[in-house]
């Protein structure tokens, strides 16, 4: 019997076509620059740093490609990309940043950014494990893992603080490298489904990239795990990042590139960050035994935030289906003179986090040029949000500066419990100190009057189906407001502490409370201040 004359013409046609798609594929594969083939030996102890170089540009002279890294430890300083490359690590490779006594260095840190204006590791970017500047269309994918345990994590050495708490040591050795990945003024970047160990002082920093996509990234690093500075059309997803020692996830507006840019087009979905002990998230036992010597020393961190440097500001964000565990909650920031402006933050679950479950700061650090104005923060929605177990030291922080409001901050759908205070209640403030010019973070202003919410120099704050619990004893109002006009609160159920009120206002007015527990329901027009759900 001819087969061939039962498969219908048709058939034959896509068969035909099946079969060019598996030759070109074949084809490309076998094209591919493996490594190996310039050098590299994969045992973890020989130097592939050459090697690897050798492979990007072939590949480069080739006119783009792959470079493969196959099964095995390949032990590196700086590897230089190029344009049209693609970075594959296979299951098995890891890419080991190599260390002081390996017998060479990592590239000069070049010129930098040739101002002051953010830190050294914002400034630099050829001191890294990966880096590449104004190139375009890059891929590092794959399986595989970087390594950067001999990478420094910055000035100091965390490790190691004298009798009097102040870090001792660098760990910057000369010729060192700071950064697994960096990148300057590249467009069309795609990093996807590798594993970053320990990646120094950032895992990834991204300066000045646009149309960048993250996607699929496990990190657990002892700093920074990503940095997104000054970049536009980004997207991050399906990434969960473990950072006990810093930040997970950052976006940054600095002064690197020598002017202001905005960090703006950015989503932000389904992630996971937390502040396990390092190495614990790939491992899977999640402990939390270590003390978390972080720069501020002020416990875990490991959350999504926006700052601090922030001389460009951040413009059309959104966060969405993303989950805290073990961490500090989410931080909205600008005090260096940009707007932070049009953010949505939607379907968020947060749990054990260690200090405010939202931080919302307009202030005046002011670390770029002179004479810049205050920036703004305005038009932030932040809905459909549960949060269990959250330090109540700090409460919800949303904070302007006199004659600098917070605007237009919609709160919606959110649940909060907070833990009670430990012995250091007896510290709490009666007046919150401004701190206009310091480092912003919520235990800067030391321990909040309030539990749930304090709400400070802000306008058209709206607070719809709130609920607010304390989960031992508490003393303090639920709520206070302080310099805030245009308010709207509607169902909003805040647990009262005994012997305090629900809500305390100064200085505020044109506020309606609406079918909220425990507070009347009514219009106060006029700027008041006073107690209310006594």
């Amino acid at each position: 019997m001819n087969i061939s004359r039962r498969i219908p013409q048709n058939m034959k046609h896509y068969f035909l076509c099946l079969f060019i798609v598996l030759t070109s594929m074949l084809s490309f594969a076998t094209e591919k620059h493996n490594i190996k083939d310039y050098g590299a030996a994969g045992d973890g102890k020989t130097l592939d740093t050459e090697a690897i170089n050798k492979a990007i540009m072939a590949a480069a002279e080739d006119g783009g490609g792959m470079v493969y890294f196959p099964a095995g430890t390949y032990l590196s300083y700086s590897i230089r990309l190029k344009s049209n490359i693609h970075l594959y690590l296979e299951a098995g490779a890891v890419l080991k940043a190599a260390g002081k006594n390996d017998g060479g260095v990592y590239d000069d840190p070049g010129t930098g950014a040739g101002n002051e204006y953010q830190d050294y590791g914002h400034s630099y970017w050829r001191n890294s494990l990966i880096w590449g500047e104004d190139l375009n269309n890059i891929t590092i994918s794959g399986p595989g893992t970087i390594l950067g345990e001999n990478l420094s994590r910055g000035f100091y050495d965390y490790q190691r603080w004298d009798e009097k708490g102040i870090p001792a040591g660098n760990l910057m050795w000369e010729g060192g490298g700071n950064k697994a990945i960096a990148l300057k003024l590249c467009t069309n970047v795609v990093l996807k489904d590798f594993t970053i160990i320990k990646g120094g002082h950032f895992g990834i920093l991204a300066t000045g990239v646009d149309n960048f996509t993250i996607d699929n990234l496990k990190i657990d690093t002892n700093r920074d795990g990503i940095d997104v500075d000054v970049c536009k059309n980004v997207r991050i997803s399906n990434c969960t990042v473990n950072s006990p020692n810093d930040d997970a996830i950052v976006l940054k507006s600095s002064f690197a590139l020598g002017y202001a840019r905005a960090t703006e087009n950015v989503t932000i979905t389904n992630c996971q960050v937390s502040g396990y002990d390092v190495g614990t998230l790939i491992d899977g036992t999640f402990k939390t035994e270590e003390g978390h010597l972080v720069p501020d020393q002020e416990g875990p961190t490991g959350r999504i935030k926006f700052g601090t440097e922030s001389n460009g500001g951040f413009k059309n964000i959104s966060i969405s289906n993303c989950v805290f565990d073990h961490s500090r909650g989410l931080a909205l920031e600008t005090v260096d003179g940009g707007l932070l402006e049009d953010v949505t933050i939607n379907n968020i679950t947060m749990r054990d986090l260690t200090n405010s479950p939202f931080f919302l700061r307009l202030a005046g650090r002011m670390r770029g040029p002179e004479n810049t104005s205050i920036g703004e923060l305005r038009r932030v929605n932040i809905s459909n949000i549960n949060v269990y177990n959250a330090d109540s030291h700090f409460s919800s922080i949303v904070s302007g500066v006199p004659n600098h409001k917070i605007k237009d901050v919609r709160f919606s759908n959110i649940n909060i419990w907070y833990k009670p205070l430990d012995s250091a209640k007896t510290q709490i403030q009666k007046v919150v100190p401004e701190h206009i010019e310091t480092y912003p973070e919520p235990a800067k202003m030391g321990i909040m009057p309030s539990y749930g919410f304090f709400i400070r120099h802000a306008q058209n704050i709206e607070m719809h189906n709130i609920n607010i619990y304390h989960l031992g004893e508490e003393t303090r109002p639920a709520l206070i407001f302080d310099d805030v006009d245009e308010v709207e609160l509607f169902n909003v159920d805040a647990q009262k502490a005994k012997g305090a009120p629900v809500l305390r206002i100064k200085d505020s007015g044109n506020m309606e409370i609406l079918g909220s527990k425990g507070l009347e329901e009514q219009t106060i027009r006029n700027i008041t201040t006073g107690d209310y759900g006594t």
